[in-house]
C-alpha cells in the first residue's frame, strides 16, 4: 500500500523572501516529488502563492488595503500560478489536479466527501494534486484559516501518513532563534500543550498569513487523526527524502496511533449510528473473516434514515450487531441497489459512489 504525503509550501518558500515567486526553487520542489514518485510515494501538494503570483502579473499594483484586493489578487494569481505548477511538473511527464476548497467545503459533509473523493481519485490515477484555499472568493466566515490547518486537513481527506510544513525556519525552537543566539531546536513533540503555543509567534514575514502558532494548530489536527506532522525548512527541498525516513533537522509531531486506527477506534467507541443495514450470511462471513467491504449484492434490508457519510450499524438477520461504518450511500440509495451488483449501481442510481456501500477501511468488527 502505497504512502500518501502531503507537503505545504508557504509564500515565503515559493518566493525565498522576494515578492515574486522564485521559479527555479519551484522546479527544486518539483524534482523532489518525482522522486518520492518513483520511490513509490503519493504525494499531495498544498500551494500558497496566488497572491504572489498576482502581484507579480500586475507589476505590483498599489492597491487599498482592504479585503476586495487580496481577492483580485488571488484571482488573477491562481491561474497563473497553477500553470507555473503545471510546466514544471511536465517536465517530469507528471499530471496535476488542481482543488480550490474554502472552509464552506470542508464544514459540509456531502462536500467534504466530495472533496475527499476527488482528491483520492487522483490519488489512483498517479495524478499530483495541488491544493489551494479559494482566496478569490472567500471571506472571514468561511475561511480554512491558513494554509498550514488547511495542509492538515488536506492529510485528513487524503489519509496521509505525513504531513511536511516547508517554512522560513528548521522547525520549532525553544526560543525566537531570530532574537536569541541560544535558542535549539525541537526535535520531537508528543503531545500539543499550552506551553507549545506560547514558544509560537505571529506571522513570520509580511508574505504569509501564518507563524509558528499556526503550524502547532495544524499539528493538533494532525495528531488527532493519526498523523505526523512534520515543520523543516524549505530551503532545501531534498530534505524531505531524510524527513520520510524520520531523519534531518525539523521538528517531527508524533502521533500515537496510525490515521485508520484513529479511525477504527473513533467508530468502535464514539460514533453515533444512524441506521442499520442487515446484511447476508455469506456478507457477513466475507466482513468478519476475510476482512472485506460490504457489497451490494449482500444487503438485505435497511433501518433508520442515514445519508451519505453517515454511521450504520451491520446486523445479521437476527438483529445480532455485527460492525460499524460509514456509509457511501443514503438509506433510500442503498435500499435501491440491496441484492444488486455492483456493476449495476450506475444503471439504477443515475451515478455511483463507488462498488461498494461500506468500505474496509471505514468498518470495524464489534464482535465475532
Amino acid at each position: 500500500m502505497s504512502k500518501t504525503i502531503v507537503i505545504k509550501l508557504g509564500s515565503s518558500t515559493l518566493t525565498l523572501g522576494s515578492k515574486h515567486l522564485n521559479r527555479a526553487h519551484m522546479l527544486e520542489v518539483v524534482r523532489v516529488i518525482a522522486g518520492l514518485k518513483k520511490a513509490g510515494y503519493k504525494v499531495v501538494l498544498v500551494s500558497s502563492g496566488a497572491v504572489a503570483a498576482g502581484r507579480e502579473l500586475l507589476g505590483d499594483p498599489q492597491l487599498p488595503a482592504v479585503l476586495s484586493s487580496k481577492q483580485l489578487l488571488a484571482s488573477v494569481g491562481q491561474g497563473r500560478l497553477i500553470e507555473i505548477w503545471e510546466s514544471l511538473f511536465a517536465i517530469y511527464d507528471i499530471h496535476i489536479g488542481q482543488i480550490l476548497l474554502t472552509g464552506a467545503d470542508l464544514d459540509d459533509r456531502e462536500r467534504f466527501l466530495n472533496a475527499r473523493d476527488t482528491l483520492k481519485a487522483l490519488l489512483d490515477f498517479n495524478i499530483v494534486p495541488v491544493i489551494n484555499e479559494n482566496d478569490a472568493v472567500c471571506i472571514q466566515e468561511i475561511k480554512v484559516g491558513d494554509n498550514d490547518n488547511l495542509a492538515a486537513i488536506s492529510g485528513v481527506l487524503a489519509e496521509a501518513a505525513q504531513v511536511i510544513l516547508f517554512t522560513d525556519q528548521k522547525g520549532l525552537y525553544t526560543k525566537d532563534p531570530r532574537k536569541f543566539k541560544d535558542a535549539k531546536l525541537i526535535r520531537e513533540v508528543h503531545e500539543i500543550t499550552d506551553e507549545l503555543y506560547e514558544l509560537a509567534g505571529g506571522a513570520g514575514t509580511s508574505l504569509g498569513t501564518g507563524g509558528m502558532a499556526t503550524k502547532i494548530k495544524a499539528a493538533s489536527t494532525a495528531l488527532k487523526a493519526g498523523m505526523e506532522l512534520i515543520i523543516a525548512s524549505g530551503a532545501k527541498p531534498e530534505i524531505v527524502f531524510d524527513l520520510v525516513k524520520g531523519e534531518g533537522e525539523a521538528t517531527f509531531f508524533k502521533p500515537t496511533h496510525s490515521p485508520l486506527m484513529v479511525k477504527k477506534l473513533w467508530l468502535s467507541t464514539m460514533a453515533k449510528s444512524s441506521g442499520q443495514i442487515f446484511i447476508d450470511d455469506g456478507a457477513k462471513e466475507a466482513i468478519i473473516k476475510n476482512g472485506a467491504s460490504l457489497l451490494p449484492s449482500g444487503i438485505i434490508k435497511v433501518a433508520g434514515e442515514f445519508y451519505r457519510g453517515s454511521i450504520v450499524t451491520l446486523c445479521d438477520l437476527s438483529g445480532k450487531k455485527l460492525a460499524k461504518g460509514i456509509s457511501r450511500y443514503s438509506f433510500d440509495e442503498v435500499d435501491r441497489i440491496k441484492r444488486k451488483k455492483s456493476q449495476d449501481i450506475d444503471a439504477i442510481l443515475g451515478f455511483d459512489h463507488g462498488a461498494v456501500v461500506v468500505h474496509r477501511d471505514d468498518l470495524v468488527v464489534l464482535g465475532s
